[in-house]
């Protein structure tokens, strides 16, 4: 306990760990990286400077507006912040109807591919060829037909969900 409490307190005490970094180019041309001082004084490396990627932080907005009384009416509220695209009623309702089209044709074209690889899946199962006196090698024959069918099963419910949950 004593051991870990000083190794977290050494690292508390150094702080962030700061490290030069050299590039070393062989004769051979091949390029190494290394922070040992002493290797890259022995290969003539040249030190890299590294300058940190810092990203300030986005301004604060203004002052907020007073809470509003009790007799007060409230705005409507914005479902789009300020200055966001607003799409009207119809223009959303055509784009709903084009998503409900296209999952459904997606679905419809997935069932198919389900029947097929259960049908490919079957036929494999029936077949048993001279070289699998193993059962396992009959396993790993038809295994990636397994996967096919509950790929296609995975998407045919990931469709469903997706159609449930349209306005």
């Amino acid at each position: 306990m004593r051991q870990l409490m000083a190794v977290l307190l050494l690292g508390a005490v150094t702080g962030v760990a700061h490290a030069d970094i050299f590039k070393c180019i062989s004769p051979h041309g091949d390029v190494l990286f290394t922070s040992d001082r002493v290797e890259a004084k022995q290969k003539n490396c040249t030190q890299i400077t590294v300058t940190p990627n810092v990203i300030s932080a986005p301004p604060k907005p203004a002052a907020a507006a007073p809470a509003p009384r009790v007799g007060d009416a409230k705005p409507a509220p914005s479902a789009a912040p300020g200055g966001f695209p607003k799409v009207s009623p119809q223009t959303q309702a055509q784009r709903d109807t084009d998503r409900r089209r296209i999952l459904e044709t997606e679905l419809v074209n997935e069932e198919k591919s389900l029947q097929e690889a259960r049908r490919d899946l079957a036929e494999q199962e029936n077949t048993r060829t001279g070289s699998e006196r193993n059962y396992q090698r009959v396993l790993e024959r038809i295994e990636p037909y397994q996967r096919k069918v509950k790929i296609h099963e995975e998407n045919i419910a990931n469709l469903k969900r997706e159609l449930n949950n349209l306005r």
